[in-house]
């Protein structure tokens, strides 16, 4: 299976972001989605704003189920080899799991920020000034913090059937980070079955950032069983390993001759439980940030034409191919789910989901980066004036 393909050109530019719309239309509470959620699931009011369900649809029957809560995909329903639709991410059927952190953490599908990933000793520095952060992962800050955007509730205009766009204001000091920032997250579903998302912020003080989409992709259709026949191919020839609190060294190390080289299509089976392999055994799988070819460090751009990492499942035929603008991306291979506690938690259509179950494939900045920015490790600083832009597209078909 050859993954690596030039000639997809960037849904981005097809994309024109249309005026405020009055008329927003989220899924009727009249019907089921295609994927089986209950739109009334998703009605309450968080935070004092209000929660729905929006659904996308394009002309070859797909759907994508968000909610405005976290920004978060809930569905995405894909044709398998068969016709059949699978969903292919994990989530929950109701709002309010997905608000109950104490019982049923997640980030499931979430738009995160400000900063994805990991920022160690929840502090950075910018110029003469030190900004300390709220802890919420050891000693240090991971995606934004205890209260960030993946727990707050967006402002959502349904632009039409196939675009949503999401708006959060995040005030100065919002978790220590400094400036009040403005971030528009679009998601749009185009008719060649892409998952087309946008990133775009400002802010009033010089800040950090760094946002992704947080699916967890189960290709099989079937997050009841382990997931680790999927064949994942990654276009990097290095990756940045991490210390036991999945925290970046500062190395950035071949990939070739360990088992993290996935240049050539790979099962996850075949290296998930090489404990031999340092960085398998401290993560329980793969947690790691890969620095992809596609990105040239000399112009600081992202070639998002090119196929950055893929993800295939020989059982249903589905393959995903991820489309990026980022140097890096993020590989997690579900290494908490099923474990401990967590191993009772019904999901989705009451399911509960085992170790190892799902991969996600995050589109990012490298973790850490305010401590590393340099030469080889691309800065996540934004200025007043300037605007943040992130694009990753997740495009569906069928070997």
């Amino acid at each position: 299976m050859k993954t690596f393909v030039k000639g997809f050109v960037s849904a981005t530019a097809a994309i024109v972001l249309m005026a405020a719309c009055t008329d927003q239309k989220p899924a009727t509470t009249a019907e089921l989605t295609v994927s089986g959620l209950d739109p009334e699931q998703f009605i309450d009011t968080i935070n004092g704003k209000a929660t729905a369900l929006y659904t996308l649809t394009n002309a070859n029957g797909m759907e994508v189920c968000i909610t405005n809560f976290g920004g978060r995909v809930v569905s995405i329903m894909v044709p398998d080899r068969e016709g059949n639709l699978k969903d292919v991410v994990l989530g929950y059927d109701n709002v309010q799991q997905y608000a109950d952190r104490e019982n049923s953490p997640s980030d499931y599908g979430a738009s995160i920020g400000r900063y994805a990933n990991r920022i160690s000793k929840h502090s950075f520095t910018i110029g003469e000034e030190t900004y300390e952060l709220v802890p919420n992962d050891g000693d240090n800050c991971l995606h934004g913090g205890p209260t960030g955007w993946q727990y707050q509730v967006y402002d959502a205009e349904q632009v039409d059937g196939q675009t949503l766009k999401l708006t959060i204001v995040s005030p100065d000091g919002d978790n220590g980070f400094p400036g009040e920032v403005t971030a528009v997250t679009t998601y749009t579903l185009t008719d060649d079955n892409v998952l087309d998302i946008t990133w775009e912020a400002t802010t009033t003080k010089e800040t950090v950032i760094n946002q992704t989409n947080h699916c967890y992709f189960n290709l099989n259709g079937d997050p009841s069983r382990v997931g680790t026949n999927m064949v994942l191919c990654v276009n990097a020839d290095n990756f940045t390993p991490s210390d036991i609190y999945y925290i970046p060294t500062g190395e950035i190390a071949p990939v070739e001759g360990t088992p993290f080289d996935f240049r050539e299509p790979r099962a996850l089976e075949e290296i998930i439980n090489d404990t031999t392999f340092t960085q398998i055994k401290n993560a329980g799988g793969v947690d790691h940030n890969f620095c992809l070819n596609t990105y040239d460090m000399d112009t600081y751009r992202g070639d998002d034409s090119q196929v950055a990492a893929s993800l295939y499942s020989p059982e249903t035929g589905i393959l995903l191919e991820v489309f990026t603008n980022e140097p890096g991306i993020q590989v997690y291979t579900g290494n908490f789910q099923g474990v401990g506690r967590d191993a009772d938690i019904l999901r989705k259509h009451g399911i509960k989901y085992p170790k190892h179950v799902s991969v996600c494939l995050e589109s990012q900045k490298y973790p850490d980066s305010p401590h590393f920015a340099g030469e080889n490790w691309p800065s996540a600083n934004l200025k007043p004036g300037d605007t943040y832009f992130s694009h990753c597209a997740y495009k569906f078909s069928v070997k």
